[in-house]
């Protein structure tokens, strides 16, 4: 069996009960081609295999490719990629393969240190989504993220990231996972998470969108018009706060994803 790796963040899930919730989270069909991210050594793989028309397995670690060839070689509808999810490059021989070509779900255990650069990867960004939007994305994540996630406005976890996401995709936690239940187990509680793309909202300018809420979470000490003077003069801001229901001591996490539409959209009319 291979050890763990430090350097890429491995730690295997074991738990059959948290497998289980994975692969019901998944909620697969016959004709579904799935992009399994870090299949690490085939647990959750074995049980995905079945359920699929074809499953593509994106790993970094070498070794443990040798050891998925070893185990799922053999099966039609397994396809493995050795190499960095994060780079463009790496899916790109899929289009030698049309039974796996364009991945419609995605389940991945993935490595936490790289949890943000993997959600913009597979999501996009406000200001260039992801074109091919996957129809769900279940992962499992370190517990602060998922709470980030999910949170709600007015609470500490929502923020930047939260409003990010939360313009793309819808966001549910299916099940919290013990550390107990992968080996080694990690320092920190986790969490399987289910994120549905949904088309973005409208919105005047995207690009300002994104930038208003970047600046807009970058003291959260701050009052939101604090922070963002530096952008739109306070009294502007005040003026666009009030017929948006927006209080003019309220903080960044205090806006829904809706009102930060608006708000994007109301000083975009008066900027222009």
């Amino acid at each position: 069996m291979t050890r763990p790796r430090k350097r890429f963040a491995q730690y295997w899930l074991r738990s059959e009960a948290v497998l289980d919730r994975i692969l019901e989270a998944a909620q697969l069909q016959p004709s579904d081609r799935l992009l399994e991210i870090g299949p690490g050594t085939g647990n959750l793989t074995q049980r995905l295999l079945p359920w699929v028309q074809a499953l593509t397995a994106v790993e970094i670690d070498r070794d443990l490719c040798k050891q998925l060839v070893r185990q799922f070689g053999d099966e039609d509808n397994f396809l493995l990629l050795q190499g960095d999810i994060l780079s463009t490059e790496t899916l790109a021989p899929l289009a030698q393969f049309p039974k796996f070509e364009h991945p419609n779900k995605i389940v991945a255990n993935i490595p936490y240190n790289i949890t943000g650069p993997i959600l913009q990867h597979l999501l996009g960004t406000i200001a260039a989504p992801n074109p091919q939007p996957y129809e769900s994305i279940v992962l499992l994540v370190q517990k602060e993220i998922s709470e980030r996630l999910c949170a709600q406005p007015g609470t500490k976890a929502f923020g930047a990231l939260t409003v990010r996401v939360r313009y793309l995709a819808t966001c549910e936690e299916i099940c919290p996972v013990p550390r107990k239940a992968f080996t080694p187990p990690p320092k920190v509680e986790s969490a399987v998470i289910r994120l549905v793309p949904q088309p973005p909202p409208p919105v005047e300018n995207a690009k300002h969108l994104e930038t208003l809420v970047k600046v807009g979470f970058s003291s959260r000490r701050k009052m939101l018009k604090n922070n963002l003077k530096s952008l739109v003069p306070v009294e502007t801001l005040e003026a666009v706060f009030e017929p948006l229901g927006i209080s003019a001591q309220c903080r960044a996490e205090n806006l829904s994803v809706t009102q930060w539409i608006a708000l994007s959209n109301q000083l975009q009319v008066l900027l222009n």
